[in-house]
């Protein structure tokens, strides 16, 4: 397949997708909407990062695209819905970079809390400030995680492994690591905690999560840190709050709006200002994070196109076949309607398919089976099927 990969993606994702046979195309800046409805044509895969956008629009223009490779964690930079109903499979790394951010936030934390940011702005201007003035340990601090998945979990353990005190505070059910205590409410951590870090999803609901009311809720002269997503922080509250001297620092490496290239310039309400880390949203920007995040997606795209297995989709129905062995597969996206299973089998019986292996699963409005039978089909059948108003799309696969 032609394959075209955005962003600099690391050159581990184009060794294995060449290993596989497929044609690919890497470049290292991303492509705008325009660019991409008029750039897309004959692409059957496609990868990108967090800077390429995804609409409805380019959907349309894009019309033999089959996969989507998000090589970062978030996927909201893509329409997933628009793509499920296309057939279109997007899958991401929702665990590579995990090491990298966590670590990034760790560092965050210890410079905050030794004012380590002012100590160089004023060692390259000349001035030497041995003081031990609002600098101190993290040792003994309680820092409060908002968000307790993949990543707020290895930050809770490596905190602990520094002296702090951890507390948590999710909306889904998550096991406590360590000493961690779960809290009833954000504003309850947000009483006890004095560093308090984001770790929550793109999903919508998440938008302007943390604005004035709950800065006003910290403890006096905590520090907070986002490595999440720019849309869930009011950054004009955070900035009112650091000016005031409620809050004694903040880190963050996601904006509400980022540059859209290496280069460009970067706005923002936080410039400027004492013991305030910017960073350009590289808290998954290390080498072996992005060597992984490349071997991980890339290998999810070649599995999906080489076998029809959608295992980690996040958007189509999730269906891990087995390694094709021998004979013939057929991988059916669907609309999900009862009878649809039992009509294919039916069909298939008629047809004198042997089925050696059957998988299946739902998701929303679409159903995916996966058939392995022992001889093809013939064309004319297969046509019959995918003329059927319940198809999304039908393909073949030979061992």
């Amino acid at each position: 397949m032609k394959v075209l990969l955005l962003e600099n993606i690391h050159p581990v994702a184009v060794e294995q997708l060449r290993a596989r046979g497929h044609e690919v195309e890497l470049r290292v800046g991303s492509l705008s909407e325009d660019e991409l409805v008029e750039g897309l044509d004959g692409v059957q895969v496609l990868g990108i990062r967090s800077n390429t956008h995804l609409t409805p629009r380019v959907f349309e223009a894009a019309t033999d695209l089959v996969a989507v490779g998000c090589f970062c964690i978030g996927t909201n930079q893509v329409d997933l819905a628009e793509a499920a109903r296309r057939g279109i499979a997007v899958f991401n790394a929702p665990y590579s970079n995990s090491r990298s951010v966590v670590e990034l936030v760790i560092g965050e934390i210890i410079a905050l809390a030794r004012r380590l940011t002012e100590k160089t702005w004023k060692m390259h201007d000349g001035v030497w400030d041995k003081s031990a003035k609002g600098s101190h340990e993290v040792r003994g601090r309680t820092l409060g995680i908002v968000g307790y998945g993949n990543i707020g979990t290895q930050l809770s353990n490596l905190a602990e492994a520094m002296g702090m005190r951890v507390v948590f505070y999710d909306t889904a059910d998550r096991l406590a690591h360590g000493n961690a205590r779960r809290m009833a409410s954000l504003d309850a951590l947000l009483a006890e905690a004095d560093v308090v870090s984001l770790h929550v999803d793109g999903r919508p609901g998440n938008a302007g999560l943390f604005g004035a009311e709950q800065f006003a809720t910290m403890k006096p002269r905590a520090m907070f840190i986002n490595a999440s997503r720019g849309m869930v922080v009011d950054d004009v509250a955070l900035r009112e709050n650091i000016e005031s001297g409620h809050l004694a620092g903040a880190a963050l490496d996601v904006f509400p709006v980022e540059p859209k290239a290496q280069g460009d310039a970067f706005e923002s309400v936080l410039r400027g200002l004492d013991n305030v880390i910017l960073t350009p949203h590289v808290g998954g920007s290390t080498q072996e994070a992005q060597e992984e995040i490349g071997w991980f997606v890339s290998g999810k795209l070649a599995t999906y196109v080489a076998e029809g297995s959608t295992a980690l989709s996040v958007n189509l129905p999730a269906v891990q076949p087995p390694p094709l062995t021998e004979g013939v597969r057929l991988a059916y996206l669907h609309v999900n309607v009862p009878g649809v299973l039992a009509e294919l089998n039916a069909y298939l019986a008629e047809q004198g398919a042997n089925i050696t292996g059957q998988y299946l699963a739902t998701r929303g409005e679409q159903g995916y089976v996966v058939t392995d039978a022992t001889e093809a089909i013939s064309e004319p059948a297969l046509d019959k099927l995918r003329s059927s108003d319940q198809t999304v799309w039908l393909r073949t696969f030979t061992a």
